[in-house]
């Protein structure tokens, strides 16, 4: 059950990468933030109003680790994802997100005294190439290297992000259930994005909440984004790792790059470029590294 739990949950998160970019053409990303959080709150607010209410004693008691969360999950892991796929490709940006299993491990090494073996030592290496290579290459063919630009170091912020709300879930209150935990971080997101949104308005003179009308397919990309990787994927990933931990269950986070890049070809004519292949081989190989047991340990 774990298993099919987190395969789930990292399959809509593929769809993510692919809904965000199509919808960053129409809708400001600081408002889809906080429309995405602000849907998703009533929604889980409305079909477990009665655990959260029962578990609100608890929320609050850890409001600062519980803000935390909702900062890293919530705010800052989508925001700096939906910015950067305005100027990078939804390919490259999957990607990306599945060195987050590596940066696990290095998080948990240094912050909570996991042991780390040569093997997972070579693994972060590796898959850290991986994602350098993919930066650096040229989109236009990748023969060559140029500095890589803002999408592409926001989108890596956003897997950073990722990889610290995942380790530290070992904090996560365990008298908590995942539903009134998802809601709650859910309204904590929208209550911190939306002064986030207004501070951009202000200060960015943008004028414009769409730029373009709204119409169905933008209402469905929303609608997706509220159901699948905000409560659906949410509520399957912190159940899946309550029951298998934070370091097992970051393997598999390189379905994420799969699905997602397999439906940025299909939907979005991404072209698989051979640096994009490149790239996974060294962060799979990576990954293997860091989740299997050394020899020599």
């Amino acid at each position: 059950m774990p298993y099919l739990l987190l395969i789930l949950a990292t399959l809509f998160w593929g769809g993510n990468y692919v809904a965000g970019h199509m919808l960053v053409s129409t809708v400001n990303p600081y408002l889809l933030s906080l429309i995405r959080w602000g849907l998703t709150s009533a929604l889980m607010f409305s079909l477990y109003w009665q655990t959260i209410k029962n578990e609100w004693h608890y929320l609050t008691e850890n409001l600062l680790i519980n803000s935390l969360y909702a900062f890293l999950g919530q705010v800052c892991f989508p925001l700096t994802l939906y910015i950067g796929l305005q100027y990078t490709s939804a390919l490259n940006a999957a990607i990306y997100i599945s060195v987050t299993p590596c940066l696990v491990i290095i998080i948990n090494f240094l912050f909570f005294h996991e042991k780390i073996t040569r093997r997972n030592i070579v693994g972060a290496g590796v898959s850290t190439a991986g994602v350098i290579y993919l930066a650096y290459a040229n989109a236009r063919g990748g023969s060559s290297f140029s500095a890589f630009g803002v999408g592409d170091i926001l989108t890596i912020i956003s897997a950073l992000s990722w990889a610290f709300y995942c380790a530290l879930l070992r904090l996560k209150d365990k008298r908590v259930t995942n539903t009134a935990f998802v809601g709650f971080c859910s309204l904590v997101g929208t209550i911190i994005l939306l002064p986030i949104y207004l501070g951009y308005r202000l200060f960015s003179h943008d004028d414009s909440l769409l730029t373009q009308a709204i119409n169905f397919p933008t209402v469905l990309g929303v609608l997706y984004l509220v159901i699948f990787p905000s409560w659906l994927a949410y509520v399957f990933w912190n159940k899946g790792v309550s029951m298998i931990g934070t370091t097992r269950s970051e393997i598999f986070t390189h379905i994420i790059p799969v699905s997602g890049g397999l439906l940025s070809i299909l939907l979005l004519g991404e072209t698989f470029q051979t640096y994009h292949l490149i790239s996974l081989v060294l962060i799979v190989f990576g990954i293997t590294c860091c989740s299997g047991k050394s020899k020599l340990e």
